[in-house]
């Protein structure tokens, strides 16, 4: 076992002096040198017999679709508003007529009511997209002149969809995040909850109790 750490020693020495004779005009091996470049692999093309039947099953309405379907209807809402965290919450009605259109593939529904003792008016649109598995809402009403639009999928084990998105408040001009989580309560309730962000935190905006009418 010795002569063999005496062997090694000799190696290590041999080593080193060997380093110190190498001449510093040696060429140097550059990082390129042994580094190669992959190619991307090119998409391999669908076949037309391929995509027709992708294209089929994204245009073909599934459960999700059928979900919003069983909305169809009158529907009676009781709105609770905070204008800040902890505020003094307010209180306001409206209608939502809800029906399908486009072949059952999209929801729209109608609001009507009054609002901060003004007539109140608003229409929503909801869609899942088939190819992300996802919900998209749309919110317009007169009371402003943007468009909300949020994004989110369904939880089954809670009965919810949660939708992110962003708003521009007209007080600044300044896209803010906002959140809101629609809950399945029953076959005839519906209760949906907006938080909404102030100085960096998310608080409850609104709330709307849905019952079938």
């Amino acid at each position: 076992m010795k002569s063999f750490y005496v062997g090694l020693s000799m190696l290590v020495l041999c080593f080193v002096s060997c380093k110190k004779e190498v001449k510093p005009e040696t060429e140097a091996v550059t990082v390129t040198d042994s580094v190669k470049t992959e190619e991307p692999i090119a998409e391999q093309p669908l076949d037309s017999a391929t995509q027709m039947k992708l294209w089929t099953a994204y245009a073909t309405p599934g459960n999700a679709h059928k979900m919003m379907a069983d909305e169809t209807g009158t529907w009676k809402c009781d709105m609770t508003f905070w204008e800040e965290p902890n505020g003094k919450p307010s209180n306001a009605t409206s209608t939502a007529n809800i029906k399908m259109i486009y072949g059952g593939r999209y929801q729209e529904t109608d609001y009507q009511g009054t609002m901060i003792g003004q007539p109140f008016e608003g229409k929503a649109t909801l869609a899942y997209n088939n190819a992300s598995k996802e919900f998209t809402t749309t919110f317009i009403d007169n009371m402003g002149t943007g468009m909300m639009v949020a994004t989110g999928k369904y939880d089954e084990a809670t009965k919810k969809v949660e939708l992110k998105g962003e708003m521009v408040s007209p007080l600044n001009g300044k896209k803010t995040p906002y959140r809101e989580v629609y809950t399945f309560v029953d076959a005839n309730t519906r209760k949906m909850e907006m938080y909404d962000t102030k100085n960096g935190e998310e608080y409850k905006s609104m709330e709307i109790l849905m019952t079938r009418k």
